[in-house]
């Protein structure tokens, strides 16, 4: 039969090697969903396609082996999946309205993690409503701490937990456990002065080495969640690179903003000719220039007093001459 790809695509199905075979894309924000929905996967395998499941690098499912004439059969079995994944839909029964913008990915952050500062899976659902559907080519990833287990410096806007550590010095008794933690696993950012702890507030990166190590509960997490905000990693045949840091002690409201100005800002400098209608943000920034893209990501942005950010980003990553 006959098949217009880009909508195919649009659709959220994969053109796939195999003429007349397509499959079948499921978007699950942050990664975590109900073990009910896993049965229901199953069936749309079974049924429609050739009985295996591709779990994606981007954490969401694809099911190979669908035919191009059961496209609307399997939009209908998808139905309760993207009801209960609480995914914008334009048209119900009709399956994904979207598939440039990826899969928002997480770790398992601090649901289960001793490391994680924050809740990530609620997070992402949460950029997940404020982005999609956009057929724009961002991906955006987030991890609970710096050990950074998400991979999100490879990503256009990686999100990394931070607390700001609060310091009881009554509860203190100088056993240097975590001034010891933060010099082997972070950043040196503590020292002993007169027998009670002080923290470098330029240097911490708010990871909670200290307060996991603590024994008397001298340091606990901060109530206000943070963040770091790191801009434009990519992987890809031309350029790789890691992403950058651009705001540091920032807040959730303001990452969001961010994101969402970005699209506006993709959408006025996209390459017309661009393969697909895709191109990658960092191309274009580096088309533009940095003052250009961070004119417009900063646009009705207002941060918390605590956040800092890079007057100026620069990447460095492979070069292959032009």
């Amino acid at each position: 039969m006959d098949m217009n790809t880009k909508q195919l695509k649009k659709n959220a199905f994969r053109v796939t090697k195999h003429r007349g075979i397509t499959a079948s894309r499921i978007r699950v924000p942050g990664g975590h969903l109900d073990a009910k929905f896993l049965s229901m996967i199953q069936n749309i395998a079974e049924t429609y396609g050739n009985g295996t499941v591709h779990i994606t690098s981007r954490q969401g499912f694809e099911v190979p082996g669908i035919a191009y004439q059961d496209m609307p059969k399997v939009n209908e079995l998808l139905q309760p999946i993207i009801e209960g994944l609480d995914i914008n839909q334009e048209n119900p029964g009709e399956g994904y309205n979207a598939s440039g913008t990826r899969n928002v990915t997480a770790c398992i952050g601090n649901n289960v993690c001793p490391y994680g500062c924050y809740n990530t899976s609620a997070f992402a659902k949460r950029i997940e409503k404020a982005i999609f559907p956009n057929d724009l080519h961002f991906k955006i990833a987030l991890t609970g701490c710096h050990n950074d287990c998400a991979k999100v410096r490879m990503h256009d806007f990686g999100i990394i937990g931070m607390t700001e550590p609060q310091y009881d010095k009554d509860r203190c008794v100088n056993c240097g456990a975590c001034v010891k933690k933060c010099l082997k696993k972070s950043v040196n950012a503590l020292e002993t002065v007169n027998y009670k702890v002080e923290r470098n507030h330029e240097k911490c990166i708010g990871c909670g080495e200290c307060v996991l190590n603590c024994p008397t509960g001298a340091w606990t997490r901060s109530d206000k969640k943070y963040y770091r905000l790191t801009l434009l990693g990519r992987t890809g045949k031309k350029n790789p690179r890691q992403g950058e840091n651009f705001v540091k002690w920032i807040d959730e409201e303001s990452i969001v903003k961010i994101i969402l100005n970005t699209y506006d800002y993709v959408t006025e400098y996209i390459a017309k000719d661009a393969p697909g209608g895709k191109e990658h943000i960092g191309y274009i920034v580096d088309r533009t220039g940095f003052e250009e893209f961070k004119k417009w990501a900063l646009k009705d942005v207002e941060f918390p007093e605590e956040a800092e950010v890079e007057h100026t980003v620069y990447w460095n990553g492979i070069k292959y001459a032009p």
